[in-house]
């Protein structure tokens, strides 16, 4: 059973871009606290932390897809 739980949240977990666990592992929280303050901070604010949760993905999307674009040197091809 516990196995299947942590299925379910790995895959709720990629598919929610991974913005809770990013800023878990940067700040040092349990990605589980940060994601129950979005969910409180929704019911509020009537939603306005899903949008900044959106942008937030969104700019973690930017920032992979340019790191991944550059090159170190001439024979990295």
């Amino acid at each position: 059973m516990n196995q299947l739980i942590e299925i379910i949240k790995t895959w709720f977990e990629r598919q929610a871009f991974g913005v809770c666990e990013w800023w878990g592992d940067r700040l040092k929280i349990r990605s589980t606290n940060i994601r129950l303050f979005f969910i409180y901070t929704s019911f509020l604010t009537v939603g306005s932390p899903i949008i900044i949760y959106m942008v937030m993905a969104f700019w973690k999307k930017m920032r992979t897809m340019i790191s991944a674009q550059r090159r170190g040197s001439v024979w990295d091809l």
